[in-house]
């Protein structure tokens, strides 16, 4: 019997401690977005990270043993949560396509998108990156094509169908790209407003 308790202490002291590394690796992974996205790939060393996180150099490195493991995990991470929040959004499956264009246009004009482009633009530069950011973003290109493809109830099988869904990925990075300096709501709400008369007559 003694032995069955020691085993269940065991267990219980594991379960908080996994619990609290579960919720350091988020802390770490949410600060290297923000440090990113603020102070680009230059300014945004382990060390930052660490000091926003509220963890020590030691325990980053122990979840995330190079700089370049913590950033390509950093934008995995919130690009997941983000195309959770993206499904969240429309329960329903396909949903009016002015809200599912206006919310795709959106994963690319915040922090998330601006953190990527400061990890793309390292990458350019950087041997050692180059290749985990590009699996990274075509990972992360699939997944959000699928979503859009679910979203807006277009049939692939259709000629030109498939196109057109990236047409509309495409064009949502580039107004990410042109947020990226000012601010520019007002003509971005005109281009989905075009951009959902386009996916009606495209898709039917």
């Amino acid at each position: 019997m003694g032995t069955v308790t020691g085993g269940a202490t065991g267990a219980n002291a594991t379960g908080p401690k996994q619990a609290r590394s579960r919720v350091t690796r988020r802390h770490l992974l949410e600060a290297a977005v923000s440090c990113l996205a603020e102070h680009g790939w230059a300014g945004s060393t382990v060390s930052v990270v660490a000091e926003r996180a509220g963890v020590s150099r030691g325990a980053a490195q122990h979840h995330f043993p190079t700089r370049e493991d913590l950033f390509t995990a950093a934008v995995e991470y919130v690009a997941e949560e983000r195309s959770t929040a993206l499904r969240d959004l429309f329960h329903a499956g396909p949903a009016a396509r002015p809200a599912v264009v206006e919310a795709l246009v959106d994963l690319y004009t915040g922090a998330l998108f601006r953190a990527a482009l400061q990890l793309w633009v390292a990458a350019s530069n950087e041997e050692q990156l180059r290749p985990r950011v590009t699996e990274l973003e075509a990972r992360v290109g699939r997944e959000t094509h699928r979503i859009a493809v679910e979203l807006l109830g277009a049939d692939e099988s259709v000629p030109g169908v498939r196109e057109t869904v990236q047409g509309l990925l495409d064009m949502a990075r580039g107004l990410g790209l042109a947020n990226v300096l000012t601010d520019d709501a007002a003509r971005r709400a005109r281009v989905v407003a075009q951009w959902s008369r386009i996916l009606d007559a495209a898709l039917g």
